[in-house]
């Protein structure tokens, strides 16, 4: 049995927060021993809470770190919530938000919870992570995500950020760079790594998306699996947390 193998995970219902969704649902991942441990909120892509999600917040927790991943599209699933969520994430404000922040109180309220937390996020949860860094949270990691409208108000003031973008993604090129100007204009400390031959979606363990999409996800918009560059941002990401979340 691997580590991730031994990490169950629990489908939990998160309470609400003001304008949040009313029934928020999320997927807990707890590590094994001994606690307290620091936390660790991760927000999923475009496809929701798929299995490539579940077994990220295997293994964060796996990691030593309490893993809870709200459903953001628990109020009338993605069909329905993803555009509104894409919506909500380039205007900073929103129902997103709102749930973030109800995942966020309850993990830090969590009796297994050292108070240090931790965002993690990629694509679309990407760029909801690098809006929140400045919101209460002590270190973050995004991937793959895009710049908030107006990165300099967003994030003065943010916490550490490690991050890293695909050479290869069509979507988002010069944004590793810009994000780094950005950090450092701002003095926040920050790892930002671009990986040349890596396209979105870098992290995933598997494909994603439905089978029928995903020779256009793969051969247009580049979202495919990278073994290298997802172990690389894995390692910067627990060396990041280790060191940003300790007690």
């Amino acid at each position: 049995m691997t580590d991730l193998q031994r990490i169950a995970l629990h489908d939990v219902e998160i309470p609400p927060a003001p304008d949040g969704s009313p029934r928020l649902r999320g997927v807990l991942g707890v590590p094994e021993g001994p606690g307290p441990w620091p936390g660790v909120v991760l927000l999923h892509e475009a496809f929701g809470v798929d299995g490539v999600m579940r077994r990220q917040v295997q293994r964060t927790a796996a990691s030593g770190r309490l893993a809870l991943m709200p459903d953001l599209f628990t109020d009338g699933g993605a069909r329905r919530a993803l555009v509104r969520t894409f919506k909500a994430v380039a205007a900073g404000e929103g129902r997103p938000f709102a749930d973030l922040e109800a995942a966020r109180t309850h993990l830090a309220a969590m009796p297994g919870c050292t108070g240090r937390l931790g965002v993690l996020g990629s694509s679309v949860g990407g760029g909801l992570a690098l809006s929140v860094a400045a919101r209460g949270f002590d270190a973050a990691a995004v991937f793959y995500a895009r710049l908030p409208e107006d990165p300099h108000t967003a994030l003065l003031g943010a916490c550490p950020v490690v991050a890293g973008y695909g050479g290869a993604d069509p979507g988002l090129r010069g944004a590793a760079a810009e994000l780094t100007a950005v950090l450092t204009r701002l003095g926040v400390r920050h790892d930002v790594r671009e990986y040349p031959g890596a396209g979105h979606g870098f992290l995933h363990d598997a494909p994603v998306g439905p089978r029928a999409l995903r020779p256009v996800l793969r051969g247009v918009l580049r979202i495919r699996p990278d073994p290298d560059a997802a172990a690389d941002a894995w390692a910067r990401t627990d060396a990041w947390f280790a060191e940003h979340l300790r007690s």
